[in-house]
């Protein structure tokens, strides 16, 4: 007979198999070039999470792993589409390791959360890490200055222009910021709400190992 604790076993194996297919699929979609707006990433809640979902070094390596994959790619896509533009430079290297670094400290942050924490609790962690991103991120972008944007001066008012204005021909850093955070609390439901299906009983899990209540005992034979 199937017990309560076998159940929850089952349950605890679908949701570590199913999880991580969910968070990989919808990463790789999502980084189809040109599909959702700039800075609208699902890259902030799958780091996150990772750290939220995953325990021992698979919350590191699988996340980052994938990350990486997936950045070569559009290294090679972008550097075949804009032949002028050297998207292997070092200081542009430089500038997307600083990538690594921010979803490194994402991991790290879902780490500090259990995973039956409450979904305003992980929400709330995956927008606070996504703003950990934005300011590492466009502090790097102000730092190594890839593309040689005369805006992004050594001073601390080239390192406000950064995080606010931008540079002339793109819209203002502050709506890539609100990309952002739109992206880290939606992504980051989603993917809570998906480890709650994962995880959770079906009808027949609920009635499974049960059974009917035994009969009465007959009467005592007068």
């Amino acid at each position: 007979m199937e017990t309560t604790g076998t159940r929850a076993k089952l349950r605890s194996v679908k949701s570590k198999l199913l999880l991580p297919v969910i968070f990989i699929v919808v990463f790789a979609l999502s980084r189809i070039p040109e599909l959702m707006p700039l800075n609208f990433s699902v890259a902030y809640a799958f780091a996150f999470c990772a750290g939220v979902y995953f325990r021992g070094a698979i919350s590191w390596w699988l996340p980052l792993s994938v990350m990486l994959i997936t950045d070569l790619g559009l290294n090679f896509y972008y550097q075949a589409k804009f032949p002028s533009e050297n998207v292997w430079s070092a200081a542009n290297l430089a500038n997307l390791a600083f990538n690594y670094f921010a979803y490194a400290m994402l991991i790290w942050l879902g780490r500090r959360f259990k995973p039956q924490a409450s979904l305003v609790k992980l929400v709330g962690g995956g927008m606070f890490g996504a703003i950990l991103f934005y300011l590492i991120t466009n502090t790097a972008s102000w730092f190594f200055n890839p593309f040689h944007n005369p805006e992004y001066t050594k001073t601390l008012a080239g390192w406000l222009i950064a995080l606010t204005k931008g540079i002339g021909g793109y819209p203002a850093t502050w709506e890539f910021f609100r990309n952002t955070l739109l992206s880290g609390g939606l992504f980051t439901a989603l993917f809570v709400a998906a480890d709650k299906l994962a995880s959770a009983e079906s009808p027949a899990e609920k009635t499974a190992g049960t059974s009917e209540p035994e009969s009465e005992t007959e009467e005592a034979k007068a």
